[in-house]
């Protein structure tokens, strides 16, 4: 009997893996292999120089049914009020998803090259785009195209894949967007946390990014260096018990409010996947405009360790 159950379930799950896995943050492979090319899923190969692909590595070899958008240069990110690397006005950003082929019942899986935590940062990036553009139907392939590559026996395809333009509805989820002022108010609060998911060096103050016009950290923050938060630094999300750990180590309680920030919202994407979709925390937020807008505006404070 109880095989009998798993059987049907295991069909369920086959038959409508789409709904099955909507909101789940984070698929495997077995479950792209499954379900790459199915009716209302949608592949996005974001590799990119960042990460060591690019578009000429997904025309060479991708996921079958894939079709490759450019994190960097493809509308992803924007210039806005002088800061680089901002969210776009929703109505370009939402045109470009709709380009990809994708509505609002689209179930989107986003794969990064898989190489270290920084490309993660670009699938993360792009999961918290959807998801503050109102689209829960979102997921990262965990450990990205490396984890599916490295499998020699897993179909790769190769050329382009042309979709069909769709519409995009946006519905912009403020509540999960932190300004400038919001990080402020926060500053005295009592509450919230302020996580600086930089590495240590840029935190302390020894270095900055090379837009920002000062060094050091916002006063009060916390420091989770973005690649504390993948294996050895790699592609793949540690679970959620070694993550609950390293939040311990950086005296920061994953439960509380907190708004992440780094330098114009790429690492900061990382801390904020980990603390909302894998430790659950829903009142976490991101803080776009980062050290960067921070560091631009002379009346807002900043602590240095170093003081250079």
């Amino acid at each position: 009997m109880k095989k009998n159950i798993v059987k049907i379930v295991s069909g369920i799950v086959l038959l409508f893996g789409i709904n099955a896995y909507a909101s789940t943050p984070l698929v495997d492979v077995d479950w792209v292999k499954a379900n790459s090319c199915s009716d209302g899923v949608r592949l996005l190969d974001i590799r990119n120089p960042l990460d060591g692909g690019s578009r000429t590595d997904y025309l060479k070899g991708h996921i079958p049914c894939a079709v490759h958008t450019d994190y960097l240069k493809g509308g992803w990110r924007g210039l806005v009020d002088n800061v680089p690397g901002q969210l776009p006005p929703t109505d370009k950003i939402a045109k470009l998803i709709g380009d990809l082929g994708i509505d609002n019942d689209t179930h989107v899986v986003v794969y990064h090259h898989g190489k270290n935590a920084l490309d993660m940062g670009s699938a993360t990036r792009v999961y918290w785009t959807f998801k503050v553009l109102g689209h829960d139907k979102v997921s990262i392939l965990n450990g990205g195209y490396l984890a599916y590559a490295s499998n020699e026996k897993n179909k790769i395809e190769k050329g382009n894949n042309k979709v069909e333009a769709k519409t995009f509805k946006a519905n912009l989820r403020t509540d999960m967007m932190a300004t400038a002022s919001d990080v402020k108010k926060a500053m005295g609060d009592g509450k919230t946390v302020l996580v600086d998911l930089r590495p240590q060096h840029q935190f302390i103050g020894i270095n900055r990014h090379p837009k920002s016009k000062r060094s050091g950290t916002i006063p009060g923050s916390k420091n989770l260096p973005e690649s504390w938060m993948t294996v050895n630094g790699g592609g793949k999300f540690r679970d959620k018990g070694e993550l609950a750990k390293l939040y311990e180590i950086a005296k920061i309680d994953p439960n509380a409010e907190q708004i992440n920030y780094c330098n114009t919202g790429h690492w900061a994407s990382v801390g904020w996947f980990v603390n909302s979709e894998i430790m659950g925390n829903k009142s976490s937020k991101l803080y776009d405009g980062s050290m960067v807008e921070w560091s631009a505006k002379s009346d807002l404070p900043m602590e240095s360790a170093t003081n250079f």
